[in-house]
């Protein structure tokens, strides 16, 4: 089974945005590990992410964090971008490292504090003003550690209004994506841990508002393509972020723990008309590269994403709804086996060389001596990190 050309066309328009925290030093909170050539500045970030896209045409713009990658002026980081050959991309904010958030951002109990946190979020809107970016992503580390620590129904009533304060200064072009994770730092319980939790916030806001689901953000045998499912059939799956996991927010390789459901979500994109860029669906890379290559971190990640999408694609939905609507369960199960099987890698690879593009981005990438040049041309300064 090899990929038709309407594969391949739909495979063209295909888009993941990398992370710029992905390319600065990051670790475990044993330690984290500093490596040559890392950037010291959200400039040098971005020059990073350029190098994926230039290798594979799958990754042109970036993610942003605030105030990870907060600079002087935000329209020399868009030029700086454009000249490398990508654009800016979702604005992610933080409220979940400075000293006012121990117990809470959004739905702390103090108005002060919450206040600060709506603050930070209208800074964002300014940054995505400056920079011509739609998103802004908001993942909440609020929760609790202990019962009776705090009123949980108190809480969802302050962060409902947090939100919709915030939505109200949103552009008419804008989107605010809310992210859930059902545990960490907090362990009791998390303001927003689930999908169903971030469908109700962002269904009481309004259209602006959507689902950011994270692949490592669930619980050990979760049926993340249901998730998927049922949010596009609501239409408020807004954003992906993709990474992979073995026991809890791991934030590993998309696709290395468990490829084949990396593979059952894409089928669940494709069936619910996602892989269109008109359905406004973000898929992004949350990953950190601990103790791997940063930049062949990132080629790698965005070469699974195709690999799977591609496989997703050559399921024959035809002879499926055939068979499932015969209660044929094997042979549906096998129409799904047979495609996650079919090895795409040396389509993908003639796709590539047909684009001007290298058959292997990261024996290509060793091969340009970027690194080398990085590695010398940063010493000194002080290398970005996670949190910084």
């Amino acid at each position: 089974m090899s990929l038709s050309p309407d594969i391949l066309a739909q495979l063209d328009a295909q888009a993941i945005e990398v992370p710029s925290w992905a390319y600065g030093n990051s670790g475990t909170r044993f330690r984290v590990f500093g490596t040559p050539g890392t950037p010291r500045t959200p400039f040098e970030k971005v020059s990073d992410a350029a190098q994926v896209n230039k290798l594979t045409a799958l990754a042109p713009t970036v993610a942003l964090h605030i105030p990870w990658d907060r600079v002087d002026n935000f329209a020399d980081l868009r030029k700086h971008a454009e000249d490398e050959g990508i654009r800016l991309g979702t604005i992610n904010s933080n409220t979940f490292q400075d000293e006012a958030y121990k117990l809470g951002s959004l739905t702390h109990s103090d108005p002060a504090v919450r206040q600060k946190a709506i603050d930070h979020h209208f800074e964002c809107i300014d940054v995505m003003n400056a920079t011509g970016v739609t998103d802004l992503k908001i993942w909440l580390a609020d929760g609790t550690n202990y019962p009776g620590q705090a009123d949980i129904r108190s809480r969802q009533d302050r962060l409902a209004e947090s939100l919709a304060t915030i939505y109200e200064r949103l552009g008419d072009d804008h989107r605010m994506l809310l992210e859930y994770k059902f545990f960490e730092p907090a362990f009791y319980h998390t303001d927003v841990p689930d999908w169903g939790t971030s469908y109700a916030h962002t269904s009481a806001l309004g259209e602006k508002a959507q689902v950011v689901l994270d692949t490592g953000h669930h619980a050990p045998g979760t049926n993340i393509e249901f998730i998927v499912a049922q949010l596009l059939r609501l239409g408020k799956l807004g954003a992906f972020d993709f990474n992979s996991r073995f026991y809890a927010d791991d934030d590993l390789i998309v696709g290395a723990a468990d490829p084949y459901q990396l593979f059952r979500i894409m089928y669940e994109v494709i069936r619910g008309g996602a892989l269109d860029p008109e359905s406004g669906v973000a898929f992004v890379l949350d990953q950190c590269h601990n103790i791997e290559e940063k930049i062949p971190g990132q080629i790698r990640s965005v070469i699974t994403v195709q690999e799977m999408t591609a496989r997703a694609l050559l399921v024959d939905r035809t002879a499926l709804t055939i068979a499932q609507e015969a209660g044929d369960v094997l042979g549906a199960n096998q129409i799904f086996i047979d495609a996650f099987y079919t090895d795409v890698r040396p389509d993908l690879a003639a796709w590539r060389e047909r684009r001007g593009l290298p058959a292997d981005p990261i024996a290509a990438y060793t091969a340009s001596g970027y690194q080398e040049k990085i590695n010398a041309e940063r010493a000194g300064g002080t290398q970005a990190s996670w949190g910084a």
